[in-house]
């Protein structure tokens, strides 16, 4: 269930907002989502008494046009600070600064279910303390700051992935294929295989510039390689097969919440196909709105 409380003040908005404070129920995946503002670029800290959000707005120079960002997750584990939370937040309005609250909640069986398996204390829970009491207790705390939530998000049921759309929708700046950072790299078998390439192409099979005299000692940054590679009849195949699967898996990788992909292209010495087909694909990649890194591991080994 996702639950959206659209309020009226001034710092309800959600779009553009300098400051995202989390906040919710224990065991509700704050930290979770706090690790989704840092993959948008959020300068992100966990379990900040709300005494310091004045202070930490100021030093990271929130609300001066610096366009810094910053989450914070604020909750019961402060306890004697969290009574501050209202005056705190009142002080940061009068910073010009804006901010959001999200408040984060589940049912009670699915907290108590996770506290279960993770066999972590809650934060309120005292030796004479059942864990249905603490979950109890810090409803009744949080039932203030909850109304004054400007996004509520109910995690009983909701996936990680579903939980990274939402909040990408709602915060990010830029579009879910640019959320996703496409490092494409090409490489030579030679030297080889990359380690961190969590897709691999391997293009030795293309007709091999390398065996023409005058195209040797060339590489895929030159015209005439490129243009060798790329007029073959199999290379043309190849790119249209190619880009059909690349339209299948990076939609996929983007709904699965995927925050970084490595696609590495082969050849034998990394100096011809390969990069050919690296600079292709990231073309095609960045065409269709992907951030997208490109580099050329071992073309450099060629011209020494």
């Amino acid at each position: 269930m996702l639950e959206h409380e659209p309020h009226t003040q001034k710092h309800s908005q959600v779009h553009g907002n300098d400051l995202v404070i989390i906040t919710g129920m224990s065991g509700a995946g704050k930290t979770e989502t706090l690790r989704i503002f840092e993959d948008m670029g959020y300068y992100c800290i966990d379990n900040l008494p709300p005494a310091m959000l004045k202070a930490l707005a100021e030093l990271v120079d929130l609300g001066q046009s610096s366009g810094k960002k910053l989450a914070v997750v604020s909750d019961v584990r402060s306890q004697e600070f969290f009574a501050q939370f209202t005056d705190e937040l009142q002080k940061v309005c009068e910073l010009g600064i804006k901010y959001t609250i999200i408040f984060l909640e589940a049912s009670n069986q699915s907290l108590r279910n996770r506290y279960s398996a993770l066999r972590r204390r809650h934060p309120l829970a005292k030796d004479d303390m059942s864990i249905t009491d603490a979950i109890k207790q810090e409803r009744l705390m949080l039932a203030s700051i909850k109304e004054s939530a400007s996004l509520i998000i109910d995690t009983t049921k909701i996936k990680t992935r579903d939980l990274k759309t939402l909040l990408i929708d709602s915060f990010a700046e830029t579009s879910a294929q640019e959320s996703m950072s496409v490092q494409v790299f090409s490489f030579g078998y030679k030297y080889g295989n990359p380690i961190e390439g969590e897709i691999l192409m391997d293009v030795r099979f293309l007709p091999n510039p390398y065996y023409i005299s005058e195209l040797k000692e060339l590489t895929g940054y030159d015209e005439a390689v490129r243009d060798y590679v790329l007029e073959k009849p199999q290379t043309q195949e190849f790119l249209d097969k190619w880009f059909d699967l690349l339209d299948v898996l990076m939609p996929s990788y983007v709904e699965e919440g995927k925050p970084h992909l490595s696609l590495g292209i082969g050849c034998t010495g990394g100096q011809h196909r390969s990069v050919v087909i690296a600079q292709k694909t990231a073309e095609y990649l960045r065409d269709l709105g992907y951030r997208v890194h490109l580099s050329h591991r071992d073309v450099q080994k060629a011209q020494r």
